[in-house]
């Protein structure tokens, strides 16, 4: 099924207020043995007390009904950490390094204790299948004091048989990421650091947008096919060209801008020094699909194709352009034995913009990433590794092909352990090895960079 989404000449804010007043939602049903993090049962140890669903309730012994303000529909969540980075110049000061944290002014190790998001989340619940979701943050590195997250609506009907449908409207992520929690700011379950891929996905793919969702059951087997329309995502892309991977749980807000690395000279004169993740500039709407299929109560696999239908000679007053960015992500939750859950996901893609000199477009980027993560419950904590690989290859006729290509790869361990009812405990290690041959053309310094982050995060729920 497929939901027109009628945004065209809107702000951002009209659109999102728009669609959060007259637009419905996917949510799964409470009661369904599906999370949207590739859990294949709750645990709700892992998710560090948020909701595993798209704005999912579960009917209190009132039988739920009507419920905006109250001590279940208002969530603060706090975040600090205690960081020993180091690398060279981060890309969220405008360098090249591919973690958040970096070292000091020579690239070695230094300390730092910092507060890193705080959190406020909104679900309102209108019926017991009618809900809604507004989340606003602060985040460390982002510009404004406080911006949107997320703001969207979700409708699920009671099951009534094998097959039922679910929407969902507004301003959100797509259900692309196995490492994150929806209804709960898109925090990370397993790491304090998400992987590369959905990195990206936080930063470059939140959308406008509506979809619908189809449930089907068949005996033991599960199906749902989704589709849905969006806008205010010309943009995607511009980071991973211009820029490429990083590894870091920064989230795109809906006024926020990301800072570039420095750029060529004719991109710099083409180009603003910085990306707004939301944004409309050739009025076309794009559109993505995914099929999951659960074949056991042991294994879910899933596609998703989504193509922002950009139009890449279009670009703003302040110079920000419509990339053409499509990819295909894949991706698999297993249970490999008591406690232990193997989670993966491929994507690989392309991304295009500018005009076209001897018929090759300006800035053309290909690029795939893969992650394979294992995760074991101890007690009443978990121990998570993750292991990927990324790359980028540029195209472009306006771009240094060797210079703006990139390799890598990283490893990371964390340990998950709650301290209290409402505070949780991450240590993690993350070790990134890459390769960028701009870092010598820009800040002249090897191409090749290994960097070290070794940070314990103290997470509050409230």
């Amino acid at each position: 099924m497929l939901i027109a989404i009628a945004t065209r000449h809107l702000s951002v804010t009209a659109a999102a207020l728009a669609l959060l007043a007259g637009s419905p939602a996917f949510a799964q049903d409470a009661s369904a043995d599906k999370t949207d993090a590739g859990e294949l049962a709750p645990d709700d140890s892992a998710n560090d007390g948020a909701n595993d669903n798209s704005g999912d309730f579960v009917e209190d012994s009132a039988g739920g009904g009507l419920d905006l303000f109250s001590a279940d529909t208002l969530t603060v969540l706090l975040d600090a950490r205690l960081v020993v980075a180091d690398g060279h110049r981060s890309f969220a000061d405008g360098g090249l390094g591919k973690t958040r944290f970096d070292g000091n002014s020579q690239g070695d190790f230094r300390l730092q204790a910092v507060p890193v998001e705080a959190d406020l989340i909104w679900q309102p619940r209108f019926t017991d299948t009618f809900v809604g979701n507004v989340s606003v943050a602060w985040q460390k590195d982002q510009e404004n004091d406080a911006d949107l997250l997320e703001a969207y609506l979700t409708f699920n009907p009671r099951r009534s048989g094998n097959v039922d449908y679910s929407l969902k409207g507004g301003l959100y992520w797509p259900e692309i990421s196995l490492e994150h929690a929806t209804g709960g700011a898109w925090s990370t379950i397993y790491t304090i650091t998400p992987s590369a891929i959905n990195a990206w996905v936080g930063e470059e793919v939140k959308v406008v947008g509506a979809e619908a969702t189809l449930h089907a059951s068949l005996g033991e087997q599960d199906l749902s096919f989704t589709a849905g329309v969006f806008g205010f995502n010309n943009t995607s892309g511009t980071l991973l060209s211009f820029r490429g991977w990083a590894l870091h749980d920064i989230k795109a807000t809906a006024f926020g801008h990301f800072k570039l690395p420095p750029l060529n000279s004719f991109i710099t004169n083409a180009q603003e020094h910085r990306t707004r993740s939301l944004l409309e500039i050739d009025d076309r709407p794009g559109f993505y699909g995914r099929a999951e299929w659960r074949p056991s109560s042991s294994l879910v696999l899933n596609a998703f194709y989504y193509d922002n239908r950009g139009d890449p000679e279009a670009f703003s007053n302040v110079l920000q352009w419509g990339w053409r960015t499509r990819f295909l992500n894949l991706g698999l939750a297993a249970e490999l034995g008591p406690g232990t859950r193997l989670i993966a996901q491929a994507m690989q893609g392309t991304t295009k913009m500018g005009f076209k000199t001897n018929d090759v477009v300006w800035v053309h980027t290909r690029f795939r990433s893969a992650f394979v993560l294992i995760t074991h419950t101890i007690g009443a904590g978990a121990l998570t590794g993750r292991v990927e690989a990324f790359d980028t290859r540029e195209r472009g006729s306006q771009m240094v092909h060797a210079d703006e290509s990139e390799d890598g790869w990283a490893m990371t361990a964390a340990v998950r352990w709650p301290l209290a009812n409402m505070l949780n405990v991450f240590v993690e290690a993350l070790h990134v090895e890459s390769t960028r041959g701009t870092r010598t053309t820009y800040f002249a310094i090897p191409a090749e960079e290994r960097q070290n982050v070794l940070q314990a995060a103290l997470r509050f729920r409230w």
